[in-house]
């Protein structure tokens, strides 16, 4: 297994992250430092930060109902909150699957299953996310269909078409569910900008079919089995 899938089923980062507490020099394979790319086998003793990771591991599954304020990693240098913060004590060691903006809130799921994790954030699977997103004033059909149609948010890269559908509007706000299928960084916020609307409230309502119903701001309970089995099969 390589190193960095096991270190994401350890639930100590993803595979992103583990790569980088790898070149770090955090990571050792018996004894000698880990280098990107190698593999493991259950004889062999991982550490990070001199703690060795068992080849046991549990899978957890949380669902979590952001607010705002909270940064969507382990740890931070800066002293921040992260959602870590709003577990329960003794919850078993997980880290958040993608990514919500400081300054968004709304669904995150928490967990120490690489493989799930990675399944929900590959671009290339396509897993439908909605969002409540509000503007201010008005928006006209011509800045709906470009973002529908897809808008280059930096040079060479444009975002992928996407479902947008108003809800409520007036003179001051406008209310819209947009359906993404992939996750660039803020990328609805820069949607928006590129046809001159800012976005004022942006909310993740749900993954696939799984929605946030009952669970309050702030709060987080386990998934089920059967919510679990759902989402490894979108």
């Amino acid at each position: 297994m390589r190193i960095n899938k096991f270190l994401a089923e350890q639930g100590v980062a993803s595979r992103r992250g583990g790569d980088k507490l790898i070149e770090e020099g955090r990571v050792t394979v018996n004894g000698k430092p880990a280098k990107t790319g190698d593999d493991v086998t259950a004889s062999d003793v991982v550490e990070v930060d001199g703690k060795m990771l068992s080849h046991k591991v549990k899978y957890e599954y949380y669902l979590l109902n952001k607010p705002k304020g909270y940064i969507c990693t382990v740890s931070d240098d800066k002293g921040r909150k992260t959602v870590i913060d709003l577990l329960p004590a003794n919850t078993a060691r997980v880290f958040p699957v993608g990514r919500l903006d400081y300054d968004t809130e709304g669904m995150l799921i928490l967990t120490n299953d690489g493989e799930l994790a990675y399944r929900l954030t590959q671009p290339k699977n396509e897993i439908p996310k909605t969002y409540l997103v509000r503007v201010e004033g008005t928006v006209t059909d011509n800045q709906l269909n470009r973002l529908r149609a897809g808008v280059e948010i930096e040079r060479g890269v444009i975002t992928k078409k996407c479902k947008l559908n108003v809800i409520e509007t007036n003179k001051s706000f406008t209310k819209m569910h947009i359906v993404l299928t992939e996750g660039k960084n803020r990328e609805i916020r820069r949607m928006f900008e590129i046809v001159g609307k800012n976005v004022d409230f942006l909310k993740r309502i749900k993954i696939g079919e799984l929605t946030l119903t009952g669970l309050d701001r702030g709060a987080v309970r386990k998934l089920s089995q059967e919510e679990v089995f759902y989402l490894k099969n979108l």
